[in-house]
């Protein structure tokens, strides 16, 4: 099949963006120091009826070794009906599937003919996915907003792309895509990727994605949606019940995109859409570049909760054009996403906003240290023999952007904000290392003042668990009055009708609800419900933090608001402490088990991978 003419200008301009050598990816199969995938062109049916996606997909291959005749893909539960090599006269390739490993899936082996080094060939690959594949969710009607239409979304990271496309899934391997999507006629198809035309009565959709992306950001969605422009670059797309208060949320959009340009750089990705998923969705964003996928948990109907749309717009600078070469590099990702977040809210939204992000984040980040084995709180992670999901927690994301806020101090903000320019401009459209960007960092910023940092400084930020002694952590009277108060109350000595707690935003709300002792009488938790309405709060992270109070303290009447919130939601934040607080405890643990068998059949593939074990125990391998 061919590329289109704009991939094919990209793979020229951008050539360097696969010129790095391969770095070894213990969760990939692929022989990418032999055979590098360049581009992929995707002809794809939504077969709703029977949970699978069928078709084609052309893989545009450039050989690194000319005696390599053996191309080695990423699969997991594929089935591989033929494989061509494509030319003058199509001629079918010898291939077989290896055994299925739990976490990789299975490496499809390719025999290829000779070729010369350099030389450009393609494959093309017949194949359909298993209803139960790893990265996608089908969602019948009433797991809907809508409840009219199924709803098909994927999720690629970290290594399900493999589950729904035959390719080198790891993200050292940067391609350019084309597809063609076929959907039953009352429903759309969005990607990852620019609309390049669309025949909606027969439900036929093109792009094209011409930037050098790596397999995990490869995405796909399919529902009865609708549009509404945010700006000249901006959308968002959501199902008919959704989209008008999803429009009002995101309103600020145009104009953090704009704020990012001028800290950042220039935005290369044409567009910024956005699209808000059922409430299934496994988190609260996915940075698919020209597409982000968003939980509707975070329409909260005072934007009180943008700051996640700010997490994901900055995905457009750390992750989706600087990458992480493997998932043991994740903090590269998400450590800088956090800083540049919080340098967003300050710009937007003012610095007591972003104090209080930092404090809510620092306090998350030591929970989950007290909880984190030592190996899960190094930066520079090893996940030798392990799901990169495992490697998902506070450490890359909060001490990451400690890290970065460190250096920093140590730097001042206005050389530091000129060192990130550098950074995204030299490894643009590029996947790196942790010893690359420490390579690029001694030589760029330290050598500035050798004198203010030290190389065992860096080792014991990047290499050791825990945070360092000398980090420099958020300091901030944001909270001051929030534990006042609270103090007050809890003495007796201040009535619930004086707690100002109608001036409170989100934050506020949060660090007081998380701040509470661990028990409190029954009568005490009845007078704050009943005064603030907690139990039936519509934001999704004050009900969150409100339930988990009623659980430490078997406050029975929110029970029932537990059993909805559980069933209705699938972001694994939100319902993970909730399951692990009810299973401490004998009749608890009864009822996450009551509740989980009602609300298992509509979680995410990568929720229930979580929740079995804490919830299910011995009994997880069961379906």
């Amino acid at each position: 099949m061919r590329i289109g003419a704009g991939a094919l200008l990209t793979l020229s301009a951008l050539v360097c963006a696969n010129t790095m050598a391969a770095v070894p990816d213990q969760h990939s199969f692929a022989n990418v120091q032999s055979l590098l995938v360049r581009h992929l062109d995707l002809h794809l049916e939504a077969d709703f009826q029977n949970q699978r996606l069928t078709g084609v997909v052309d893989l545009r291959i450039e050989r690194r070794d000319p005696d390599a005749d053996e191309l080695v893909l990423d699969t997991r539960d594929l089935i591989i009906r033929e494989i061509w090599q494509l030319g003058e006269a199509p001629r079918s390739l010898p291939f077989s599937l290896g055994e299925p490993e739990r976490t990789l899936g299975q490496p499809l082996r390719i025999r290829l003919g000779p070729a010369r080094a350099g030389e450009l060939t393609t494959v093309r690959i017949s194949y359909q996915t298993r209803p139960g594949a790893s990265g996608l969710q089908w969602l019948a009607p009433d797991q809907t907003a809508a409840g009219t239409d199924p709803f098909l979304y994927s999720q690629s990271q970290a290594i399900h792309a493999r589950s729904w496309i035959p390719l080198q899934d790891t993200p050292q391997v940067r391609l350019t895509y084309t597809a063609e999507i076929r959907v039953p006629p009352r429903l759309r198809a969005v990607m990852s990727a620019a609309l390049t035309s669309e025949d909606s009565a027969q439900g036929v959709y093109r792009f094209e994605m011409p930037q050098p992306i790596p397999s995990y950001l490869l995405a796909i969605g399919v529902g009865r949606l609708e549009r509404r422009e945010l700006g000249p670059r901006t959308a968002v797309f959501a199902e008919p019940p959704v989209i008008d208060a999803a429009a009002a949320e995101f309103v600020d959009t145009e104009k953090m995109l704009a704020v990012c340009e001028q800290l950042f750089g220039p935005y290369r990705w044409g567009r910024y859409d956005m699209l808000v998923l059922p409430s299934a969705f496994p988190y609260g964003g996915m940075e698919n570049p020209r597409l982000t996928f968003l939980t509707p948990t975070m329409i909260a109907g005072d934007r009180s909760l943008v700051s996640l749309i700010a997490h994901e717009l900055a995905h457009s600078w750390s992750g989706n054009l600087v990458t992480n070469a493997t998932w043991e590099d994740f903090w590269l990702n998400e450590g800088f996403t956090v800083f540049l977040e919080r340098r967003i809210v300050e710009a937007l939204y003012g610095d007591r906003l972003r104090e209080m992000e930092d404090e809510l984040g620092l306090q998350s980040l030591r929970e989950g240290l007290r909880t984190l084995d030592t190996r899960d709180q190094i930066l520079a992670i090893d996940l030798r023999g392990r799901d990169p999901d495992d490697g998902f927690s506070q450490v890359p994301y909060e001490k990451g952007r400690l890290f970065l806020g460190w250096l920093e101090a140590q730097f001042g903000r206005e050389r530091f904000a000129e060192f990130l320019r550098g950074y995204f401009d030299h490894f643009a459209f590029q996947s790196v290392t942790t010893e690359q960007f420490r390579d690029y960092l001694s030589t760029r910023l330290l050598a500035l003042d050798p004198s203010r940092v030290s190389a065992a400084q860096i080792d014991e930020w990047l290499q050791q668990p825990g945070l360092p002694s000398f980090a420099v952590l958020p300091r901030s009277d944001a909270f001051l009055k929030i534990d006042a108060v609270r103090a007050q109350w809890l003495a007796g000595a201040l009535p619930l009708e004086e707690l100002p707690a109608a001036e409170w935003s989100t934050p506020q709300w949060l660090h007081f609800l998380n701040n509470l002792p661990q028990r409190l009488t029954a009568e005490r938790l009845r007078e704050l419900d009943q005064r603030f309405n907690l139990t039936d709060s519509g934001n999704a992270e004050i009900a969150h933090s409100w339930l988990l109070v009623a659980i430490h303290n078997d406050y029975r009447p929110a029970y029932p608001r537990l059993a909805e919130y559980l069933q209705t939601i699938g972001r694994r934040k939100l319902i993970r402490p909730l399951y692990e607080a009810l299973v401490a405890t004998p009749d608890g643990r009864r009822l996450a088990r009551e509740i989980y068998e009602r609300a298992r059949p509509g979680y995410h593939p990568i929720a229930v991978t979580t929740l079995d074990p804490i919830v299910r125990g011995e009994d997880a391998k069961q379906p």
